[in-house]
């Protein structure tokens, strides 16, 4: 019997800007995972006030909606507010990019979804391009 290996549904991707993150996501996100891609994300204000931010969504399969409103995910939302510059969403379905339209005017942030083709155009408006580990 061989052990399962279980590829993370968050992965960091290295970018050429200290300030600049990414990352994809694929498959269904737990508590556990928007947990640490907020951690991630506060590690990240420490050393940056503010900060571009670019999310790939190939392969994504939904989020448990009962983390995505508890209070300490709420609390991490609204302080990620305060240092966001640019958000680019890459992919995923619609009702993502129909959202993000519909937030926008109520934002600080400057956000802008892409579909997965037009991934380069999203690196290109964030001003930033993924390197190679």
């Amino acid at each position: 019997m061989r052990p399962e290996t279980t590829i993370p549904v968050v992965r960091q991707i290295p970018t050429n800007r200290a300030d600049v993150f990414a990352f994809t996501i694929e498959g269904h996100l737990t508590s556990a995972d928007i947990e640490n891609v907020y951690g991630l994300l506060e590690g990240a204000y420490e050393q940056h006030d503010k900060i571009d931010l670019l999310v790939r969504l190939d392969g994504y399969e939904g989020f448990d909606w009962n983390a995505a409103f508890k209070d300490t995910t709420l609390s991490m939302q609204t302080r990620s507010l305060k240092h966001i510059r640019r958000y680019a969403i890459v992919g995923g379905p619609t009702w993502i990019h129909m959202s993000a339209g519909l937030l926008k005017p109520f934002l600080s942030i400057e956000m802008k979804t892409f579909d997965s083709a037009e991934e380069a155009e999203a690196w290109k408006w964030i001003g930033a391009e993924a390197v190679k580990e």
